[in-house]
């Protein structure tokens, strides 16, 4: 007879006493931690420290709670006026949300509770830097205007950082920042102490978009001078305007992204110098690449403003039309019909580049700052810096011209 084995089923887990001790000490490993106290305060980080001095009026000023929360913060300076700040939703940190100023002090009333509930109070004060000088900058064309924000610039836009004060140079630049999309190679060039012009390594490709920050407020320039405000402005360039005047034809070549759009004879300067009270005077036009700096209609010609007498034989004062400006010391593409006769064949102006009504017009509605006009085969000295000569410069030149990379 084979006896019956009883197989006994149960739904409680079976546990030897090692497997309850190590449960016991789970349990007590995940207890639950030991309340707050309520006599401990809220333990609070405020930058700048308490009594500091000469900060920076851009510096990070914050009040953080590390333990515990903030219920306000108020900050005042020393003329009695109230700094408006933002207090984080969860109460741990306040930051004043406007600029603060120099030559200032400034005092913070914290109040927060701790962990446990403890009602904090503290003061907090700090002092700003009170320079002696501060320089302003200005972000301009090569023609000085301000850079309009949002503008649009011809492929040859140049960029002026112009400061108001001579500054260090070094010290300047490393606050000064052009971006573009897409990137483009790109450096700042110093004209002189107080000067700096910024262009790319070749011609900006159309739809480029730029960016140009002057983050100088608060930080130092020169021996005790330190920026004034900080400058943005931003635009965009356009359709890729370039003009060849070649006084081998006579002709200048307008190409509008590549294609030839207009061919215009022209009049270019007539050579030769003449000395008028010890100072020399060239009626060449200087070959080199120039960009157009504005235009007006009309304009006021005047052969005194660059030192030849009107009443001297070669001297004038007339009014013209239709006048696009490319060179600081008053070259133009301008109507002259009197010398309609010479346009494509003979050279007969001072320096201007001369044009029939019809081109004038015509030039005068196409162009933009920062368009390109390339002048070729004319006699002469080239085309200078001062005189908008930023293009002419070989790239390996314009580099030099950084602060940062002498």
């Amino acid at each position: 007879m084979i006896a019956a084995v009883g197989i006994v089923s149960s739904s409680a887990p079976q546990c030897p006493d090692r497997c309850q001790a190590l449960a016991a000490g789970t349990a007590s490993h995940f207890a639950p931690p030991a309340p707050p106290s309520p006599t401990a305060p809220a333990r609070l980080i405020v930058t700048p420290g308490a009594g500091s001095e000469d900060v920076k009026p851009d510096a990070r000023v914050l009040v953080a709670a590390v333990d515990g929360t903030l219920e306000s913060v108020t900050m005042v300076n020393d003329a009695d006026k109230e700094i408006p700040g933002v207090l984080t939703p969860d109460g741990k940190a306040w930051k004043p949300t406007v600029q603060l100023g120099y030559g200032r002090t400034y005092t913070m009333t914290i109040a927060g509770r701790g962990p446990g509930g403890m009602p904090t109070r503290q003061t907090s004060s700090f002092s700003t830097i009170d320079p002696s000088d501060q320089a302003a900058v200005y972000l301009n064309t090569v023609g000085y205007a301000s850079i309009e924000d949002g503008g649009t610039y011809g492929v040859g836009m140049v960029i002026v950082a112009h400061f108001d004060e001579t500054v260090d140079k070094a010290a300047a630049e490393r606050h000064l920042r052009v971006r573009t999309d897409p990137p483009v190679p790109g450096s700042w060039y110093w004209v002189d102490d107080q000067t700096a012009h910024w262009r790319p390594q070749k011609y900006y490709a159309p739809g480029t978009k730029v960016s140009v920050v002057a983050d100088i407020y608060g930080d130092k320039l020169g021996d005790d001078l330190y920026g004034a405000e900080d400058e943005t402005v931003s635009f965009v360039i356009g359709d890729a305007h370039v003009s060849i005047a070649d006084d081998t034809t006579k002709q200048v070549s307008v190409f509008d992204n590549g294609k030839l759009v207009r061919t215009m004879p022209t009049s270019m300067g007539m050579g030769g110098t003449e000395t008028i009270g010890g100072n020399t005077l060239s009626f060449w036009t200087p070959p080199g690449v120039y960009t157009v700096i504005d235009k007006a209609n009309p304009v006021i010609m005047d052969s005194s403003t660059f030192g030849l007498p009107v009443n001297s034989r070669l001297g004038y004062r007339e009014t013209i039309p239709w006048a696009t400006k490319i060179s600081s010391d008053g070259i133009y593409l301008h109507q002259l019909n009197s010398t309609v006769w010479a346009q494509g064949n003979t050279d007969t102006s001072h320096g201007c580049l001369n044009l029939n009504s019809d081109n004038a017009q015509w030039f005068y509605s196409f162009s933009r700052p920062g368009d390109v006009v390339e002048v070729r085969n004319t006699g002469g000295p080239p085309l200078r810096l001062n005189q908008n000569g930023d293009w002419t410069l070989p790239w390996e030149e314009w580099l030099k011209g950084s602060a940062l990379r002498q």
